[in-house]
Parts: C-alpha cells; sequence; structure tokens
C-alpha cells in the first residue's frame, strides 16, 4: 500500500472525529457550559489559576501530554504489522482519548480543578481513592524517571539537537514576557517564537554540542539526567505563564509545523509501506498482538497521563468550559496525528523489506531511532531536506515533545505529593513536595548505577499503569454523568474494552517477569493488579449508588445549571 492513501485516510478519519464526534460529546454527553465559572477565574492566583486563551492553553497541553510515547508506542508496534496500529491510533484517537480527555477537563473543572486522585474519593470513596493514589503516583515516577533517560540518550545521540532543545527555554521565557507583560498580539508572538525556534535549529545543525564522556566520574548521559531534574524541578514551581505556558505553546507550534513537514514529504515522497500489513513472521519472543497492542500504544490512541495533565493543570488555565472541546479533543487530534506519522515514518522510511526487518529484529526494537532515521529518509526524498537537518528538525521535535511532558510530569508530582499530604491531614509546601518528587525519582534512575539504567527498570509497566489509570477515570467520569442522569454509553463501552484489555495484559506479564525471575516487576506487577480489581469493584459499587440516585450532586453542577437557566 503507498503511504499517501493511508495518510490521507487516517488524516480524514482523525478529524472527522473532531469536527463531528465531539460536538456531538461537548453539547449532548458533557454539555459544556459557557457560563460557567471555571477554577481559572474562581481560584486565580497567577502561580497555577490563571484564564489562558484557548489557543495557547492548547499549545500547553498538547506537548504536555503528547511526549516521546506517541512516537515509541507505534514506532514498537508496528513489528505486528502496520494495520493494526493504524486501526487502534484512528479508531483509539477518535473514539476515546479525546472523548477521555474532554471529559477529564470537564470533571475537574466541575471540581475546582481538582486532580483525578481527588476526585476518586469523592465519586468512589476513600478506599479507592488511597489505591487510585498508588496507581497515579507509580506512573508519574515512571514517566518522570523514563522521559529523563530518553531525553539523554536522544541528546547524546544528536547533539545538533542541544542548542534548540536548551535555547527553546530562553525562547519561551521571553515569549511569556511577550503575551503577559507587553501584552503583544498573539499572531505576531506566534511568528516571531517559530521563527526563533528554527534559527535555533539551523545553528544546532552547524554546532553539535557533546558533554565530556565522564564529569567527575560521572558518565555523560547522568550528568545529562542531573541538569534536566534540575531543570523539571525550578520550572515546576515557577508560576505556570513565566515558562511552561508560552514554552509549550510555541513548542507545540513548532511541532505541528515538524509534522506538517513530515506529512508534506510523505505527500510528495510517495514512498510504499515496506513492512507488511500484518507481520505474520514476528522474532521469536515477541508476545502476542492481543492484549499487548492496546498497551503498548497507549498516547496516540488513549492514555490515562492525559487525565493527569487535564486534571492537574489545564483545567485550572481553562478560561471557559466550552474550551475543553478544542483544548482536549484537539489536544488528542494532535497526538493521533503525531502517532499516524510514527507509524508512517517506522514502515515506509526504509527501502526494503529485509532493511525494516534488520531493525525489528526482536520485540521492543526500533523506537524514537527508527522514527528519526525513517522520517529523515522520507523528508530528504519528499522535500529535498538534507538528511542531517531533516533528523535535527525530528531529533529535536522528539526530545521537546518528552521534555514539555517531564517538567509538566514533575509539577502534577508536586500536585499528588502534596493531595497525599492533605489525605494524611499534613500540609506540605510546594518546596518540600518538588525535593519529594525529584528525590525520588532520581532515586529510582540512579538506583541501577550513574549511567542512570535504573530510570527504564519499571518502565515495563507504563504502558498497564497508563491505560489502567485512563479505564478508572472514565469510571469517575461515568460515576458524574449517572448522578446528572445522562447517557453513559459513550464513556462506558470504551472503559470495559480497555479495563479487559489491561487486565488481561497485566496477567501476561505476570508471567513474563515470572519466567524471567523479575521479582521487582513482578512485585509491582501485583500490586497494581490487586489495586485494579480492588479500584474497579469500588468504581462499579459507586456507579450501582449513582445508578440508583444516592449520592450528593455537585454544588458546582447546580451552579451551572443555575446559570444556564438565567435569561
Amino acid at each position: 500500500m503507498n503511504s499517501v492513501l493511508l495518510a490521507v485516510i487516517g488524516v480524514a478519519m482523525i478529524l472527522a472525529g473532531y469536527f463531528l464526534y465531539s460536538k456531538y460529546l461537548a453539547t449532548r454527553v458533557y454539555r459544556l457550559e459557557p457560563n460557567f465559572t471555571t477554577p481559572s477565574h474562581e481560584l486565580t492566583d497567577g502561580v497555577d489559576y490563571v484564564p489562558t486563551n484557548k489557543y495557547v492553553l492548547w499549545g500547553h497541553h498538547f506537548t504536555s501530554v503528547a511526549g516521546a510515547a506517541p512516537i515509541v508506542g507505534p514506532a514498537v508496534a508496528v513489528i505486528w504489522g502496520w494495520l493494526p496500529a493504524f486501526l487502534w491510533v484512528t479508531i483509539g484517537t477518535i473514539f476515546m482519548a479525546g472523548m477521555h480527555d474532554m471529559g477529564a477537563l470537564w470533571a475537574s473543572v466541575r471540581n475546582k480543578g481538582k486532580s483525578m486522585g481527588a476526585l476518586s474519593e469523592r465519586y468512589i470513596g476513600a478506599r479507592g481513592a488511597n489505591l487510585f493514589l498508588v496507581v497515579i503516583f507509580l506512573l508519574l515516577l515512571m514517566v518522570n524517571a523514563a522521559f529523563a533517560v530518553v531525553i539523554a540518550s536522544l541528546l547524546i545521540s544528536t547533539p545538533t539537537a542541544v542548542i534548540p532543545v536548551w535555547g527553546a527555554i530562553l525562547v519561551a521565557l521571553l515569549i511569556g514576557q511577550a503575551i503577559y507583560r507587553l501584552n503583544w498580539n498573539l499572531a505576531a508572538v506566534s511568528v516571531v517564537g517559530v521563527v526563533a525556534l528554527y534559527t535555533l535549529i539551523l545553528i544546532g545543525d552547524q554546532f553539535p554540542i557533546s558533554l565530556p564522556e565522564t564529569v567527575m566520574g560521572v558518565p555523560d548521559n547522568g550528568v545529562w539526567i542531573i541538569i534536566l531534574f534540575v531543570y523539571a524541578g525550578i520550572a515546576s514551581i515557577l508560576p505556570v505563564w513565566l515558562l511552561l505556558q508560552p514554552r509549550d505553546y510555541i513548542n507545540g507550534l513548532q511541532l505541528f509545523i515538524g509534522l506538517g513537514l513530515l506529512y508534506g514529504a510523505v505527500l510528495f515522497a510517495g514512498r510504499d509501506m515496506v513492512a507488511p500489513a500484518f507481520n505474520d513472521n514476528v522474532p521469536d519472543g515477541t508476545p502476542s498482538l492481543v492484549p499487548l497492542l492496546f498497551v503498548t500504544i497507549a498516547c496516540g490512541a488513549i492514555s490515562g497521563f492525559h487525565g493527569m495533565v487535564s486534571s492537574g493543570t489545564s483545567s485550572k488555565q481553562l478560561d471557559k468550559e466550552t474550551d475543553a472541546r478544542f483544548v482536549g479533543y484537539f489536544g488528542a487530534v494532535g497526538e493521533g496525528l503525531l502517532a499516524l506519522g510514527a507509524i508512517i515514518a517506522t514502515t515506509a522510511g526504509f527501502r526494503t523489506l529485509a532493511d525494516w526487518e534488520a531493525v525489528y529484529s526482536a520485540f521492543n526494537e526500533g523506537g524514537v531511532t527508527a522514527f528519526v532515521d525513517g522520517g529523515a529518509s522520507i523528508m530528504n526524498a519528499g522535500i529535498g531536506l538534507p538528511t542531517s537537518l531533516s533528523a535535527t528538525v525530528l531529533a529535536t521535535m522528539a526530545v521537546l515533545f518528552a521534555a514539555t511532558t517531564m517538567d509538566t510530569g514533575v509539577r502534577l508530582q508536586r500536585f499528588v505529593v502534596q493531595e497525599a499530604g492533605d489525605a494524611m491531614r499534613m500540609s506540605i509546601g510546594k518546596g518540600a513536595a518538588t525535593i519529594i518528587a525529584v528525590g525520588v525519582a532520581l532515586a529510582l534512575t540512579f538506583g541501577a548505577g550513574l549511567d542512570g539504567s535504573g530510570g527504564l527498570l519499571i518502565w515495563p509497566l507504563f504502558g498497564t499503569t497508563n491505560q489502567l489509570l485512563a479505564g478508572l477515570t472514565l469510571g469517575i467520569i461515568s460515576v458524574m454523568l449517572l448522578r446528572k442522569k445522562r447517557g453513559i454509553l459513550p464513556v462506558v463501552v470504551p472503559m470495559v474494552f480497555l479495563l479487559t484489555m489491561t487486565i488481561y495484559a497485566l496477567f501476561v506479564q505476570l508471567g513474563t517477569f515470572y519466567r524471567d525471575s523479575n521479582w521487582l516487576l513482578l512485585g509491582l506487577d501485583l500490586i497494581i493488579l490487586v489495586a485494579a480489581v480492588w479500584v474497579i469493584v469500588e468504581s462499579v459499587g459507586a456507579m450501582n449508588r449513582a445508578r440508583k440516585g444516592e449520592g450528593a450532586d455537585d454544588e458546582e453542577f447546580e451552579r451551572a445549571t443555575a446559570s444556564r437557566d438565567r435569561p
């Protein structure tokens, strides 16, 4: 099959989901209210609660949720062939990811911007909430530790990306001042910011920067990891408008331009998909497609981490409740398009099937490297961009995605630590919570040595933990909808499918970890499995109570209803 046809069909399907299905969800399921007083206005503090232009917030939200996962997941999952990955990404984005992300925003906005952990106590119960926090803490720990390792590896393998990646921070600080202090026109800010970023990419391509192999006995990747955590810790306590918001907005534009270049190159290159649609010659040791496909591709189809971002930071900045459709659903659209681009780059970016099979010689091969190499090959063939510069553009895109997710992840981990403290009637300040969040991630990352390899020790559980969290988030949304006496099928059907596949995958991985005598992952898998079953039982009980009309309705909903009823 030609990659052009696949790109056109995929993009058309995903955009149709935004224009048609998201409108149905916004008006008939969530019933977004333009007059509802959002937490950003009710609790404005200039740090976390900041009313924000929906386009700026979309950039912040999109780049925070995207990370490296929508590249890594599809780039690994194509080992089963490009068609299963294509179907899961497109259908998942349309009917699951957009619905989940917009729903998490709506649920949090209706509860003063509280996170999913706090909402679980309100809608499921205290016992379920404690287990929910365990799952959330583990997920954020995996993201922060693993992304630090991935970013460090990319900065070492692609030293031309160092200048644009770190220069983007300075650009973001200036953009933040231009938007909030100097009141520049947003279009002018966008143009200046994007030009500055691409100028940095051109400079970086000419002046690669590499660290010494060791600094005071610490290898270069360990040094990068320490620098990244110091940056993320500082960024997580700064006012959100000063760095994270403008950084993510400009990055979002730059990244969308990068996707435009990639898709444009696909159209002009007209490459055929060299990988098979269904691969019946998978390497030994490759797990079965069902259920592993549905946890290998998380971000890009549906992801629980998105619910954390939606309820942890984006909901606190939403100007109008109706903006949830653009910020939440269209944010998922951006990620779906990135995942689709990764599928095409890693299956049409090779010259022959033999070249492709040489890279995909074992499960978990491919990844970001296959995306950068394959995508650079297509961009060179399609739009004539030199291969080196194409690789710099794509590597910078991948690093910026991962970096913006990591600094938001540390910020969210800080919120979780503070909420856990509240649950234990302990007041934990921002500084102390940040130190705990960064300290735990650093301990895991360097627990296996100074090379930071410990950061990937528990990564094999990311997919199942992430999907489990998405399913549980849908459970909370279902309870809220039942209390408001609305239809829940658009939420419950994806929830049942996702939880079934995730529990199935947890059992499959349990057997793998036992055979490999990997007792750390075996123990964590059991903890997650027990927590999952327990929270599901609690959730079903909460849904039954809500269906019977038990439990008080939300105060916020009453206010919204009152505002809607006003002439």
